[in-house]
């Protein structure tokens, strides 16, 4: 077992592991920049709420200034696009052999390796569902897959201990080959729900329009294609099935749309992050980033992905109060996405813009 976990960001994801390792006997210290939420946490403990939760629990919490000594397991949950600034701010606190280990959305990996070292980053990959609802109290809507695995697809000791610990909170967490077969996966999921956030409709309903599946299988496709190019082998998981949208396999991609809006239906958290950020929070979201390393990947490979281009636009169109979440923008990609790849070519992938 790991003597002390740091986890370095205490919303949805970073609080709801902390809280669950915390209440099976780890020693856990939770790491956010959010004055409120961590005077609540150290004043009243934190709340887990939700289909999957319904605890409350005592635990450690610091602002970063406030953190001292060092942790060989420090748990990576901030937005993408904080990723080098807390690198660099926990950097001091990494045992000399310890390690980080990133449970974010996106490909976050190779930037924390540049900062921490490629020997001291540990993939990992979460599709649980969670939400930050106020300070000190995160909603935990729904059990989804929990992976963990080195870069190079070893399988060390290290991970071993660090699995054992996450099986405190998911005891089905798995040890990857693979790990970053699950990150591409998710980064195509991933523009499903980045979608979906166009709209105020809940996930399930989204994935489960059929006049939206032209729009996500290419959204899909488009990423998958990248993935390809750079040599990595996409992973399924939580009835998400990369494989089938490969293949451009209708039948095996219209039974994995009808399994994700089950699988997303009556659950505690039906709306994205992303859509939780704009519609609630009113912030910036993480897509830019996110989609960045996807994109410079493309350019390297020479492929187009200009309706994931064209989606990025829209979230940054809301972000900035240019434009409203609604249907009509959902339906305006939608039209997009034909333009771009007519059913006669369904193959067919546009150059990569250079603007």
């Amino acid at each position: 077992m790991i003597d002390r976990v740091c986890i370095w960001g205490a919303g949805a994801i970073g609080g709801i592991v902390g809280a669950h390792l915390a209440r099976a006997g780890q020693d856990v210290i939770l790491v956010d920049v959010a004055d409120e939420h961590v005077e609540r946490i150290v004043s009243k403990g934190l709340t887990i709420d939700g289909p999957m939760g319904g605890f409350s629990i005592g635990i450690s919490a610091t602002k970063p200034e406030g953190l001292n000594g060092k942790f060989d397991a420090i748990l990576l949950a901030v937005k993408s696009q904080h990723t080098k600034d807390a690198c660099l701010a926990l950097l001091p606190h990494l045992a000399s052999d310890g390690y980080v280990v990133s449970l974010q959305n996106g490909l976050n990996e190779p930037v924390i390796a540049d900062i921490v070292g490629r020997d001291r980053t540990i993939g990992g990959f979460v599709n649980f569902a969670g939400d930050y609802l106020e300070p000190g109290r995160i909603t935990y809507g729904l059990r989804g897959t929990v992976a963990v695995g080195e870069l190079d697809g070893t399988i060390t000791p290290r991970l071993e201990h660090l699995n054992r610990c996450l099986r405190l909170f998911e005891d089905n967490a798995v040890i990857s080959s693979n790990i970053m077969g699950y990150l591409w996966g998710k980064a195509a999921y991933g523009a499903m729900l980045t979608a979906s956030a166009l709209t105020h409709a809940p996930i399930a309903d989204f994935i489960g329009n059929p006049k939206r599946r032209v729009l996500l299988t290419k959204l899909a496709q488009e990423v998958l294609d990248v993935a390809l190019a750079e040599g990595a082998s996409p992973l399924g998981f939580d009835t998400f099935e990369p494989a089938a949208f490969v293949a451009r396999d209708d039948i095996a991609m219209n039974a994995c749309f009808d399994a994700l809006a089950a699988f997303n239906r009556g659950t505690g958290k039906t709306h994205s992050g992303i859509w939780r950020d704009l519609a609630v929070r009113k912030r910036p979201t993480e897509v830019s980033a996110q989609f960045q390393p996807i994109e410079q990947i493309a350019r390297r490979h020479d492929l187009g992905v200009p309706l994931f281009q064209a989606l990025v636009g829209l979230i940054n169109d809301i972000e900035i109060g240019r434009r409203d979440q609604g249907e009509e923008l959902a339906d305006e990609l939608c039209r997009r996405s034909e333009v771009l790849y007519p059913m006669s070519d369904p193959r067919s992938a546009p150059a990569l813009s250079s603007k």
